[in-house]
């Protein structure tokens, strides 16, 4: 594999916490969009089929190996809810794209109820070219509970709502660093460098 891998998001923090940890396995990465690459629809109803979606789209279009990721809260009182519409939850339900919406809605649907029992979940796929027919994927899950106050300042999305009961604090309470060592994320990207050493690159 090219060790030159574009990366199928705009996100520019995303882009700098991938680079961080493929960087020490020599892979160096270019986000799509320096590459005039648009995004791609994400039609699908799994994380796995959207992340591939991603990958093929970008690898498509620039003829190099691609990763992609796609992630979200998965809240098990809600079967899974938000999912892979975590981006756009209030939104479906007829209000505005914004993450303070998608808060308010997610902490509306579970007003009474007990089990507050979550994960952020994130899917990573990365593909040679775009017909791959073996792409690597890898998987990250970081368990928590919501909480109907926010309390925190840093990171994004469901963050502040984010608690994780050993650490006593919300998601966006931990120092970025610490979040990006322990997250569904820095988990997924670990088991893609352990499939990357095991196949040799």
């Amino acid at each position: 594999m090219s060790e030159r891998v574009v990366v199928a998001s705009n996100n520019a923090g995303k882009l700098r916490e991938f680079s961080a940890m493929l960087g020490e396995a020599g892979i160096a990465l270019v986000a799509q969009g320096e590459l005039g690459v648009p995004e791609a629809e994400e039609p699908h109803a799994t994380f796995v089929e959207n992340a591939l979606a991603k990958a093929r789209h970008a690898a498509r279009l620039t003829g190099l190996p691609a990763l992609a990721d796609d992630s979200g809260l998965c809240v098990r009182a809600l079967n899974g809810e938000p999912g892979v519409y975590s981006a756009r939850y209030a939104q479906r339900a007829g209000g505005e794209k914004s993450d303070a919406a998608n808060n308010a809605h997610l902490v509306a649907r579970l007003q009474g109820v007990t089990d507050r029992r979550s994960y952020y979940y994130c899917v990573l796929v990365l593909v040679r070219h775009a017909d791959d027919p073996e792409p690597l994927i890898a998987e990250g899950r970081w368990h928590g509970e919501i909480v109907d106050t926010p309390r925190g300042a840093h990171g994004f999305g469901y963050d502040p709502h984010f608690f994780l009961p050993e650490l006593k604090a919300t998601a966006a309470e931990l120092d970025p660093a610490v979040k990006n060592a322990r997250s569904h994320r820095a988990i997924a990207l670990q088991a893609l460098l352990a499939r990357l050493e095991e196949d040799g690159k």
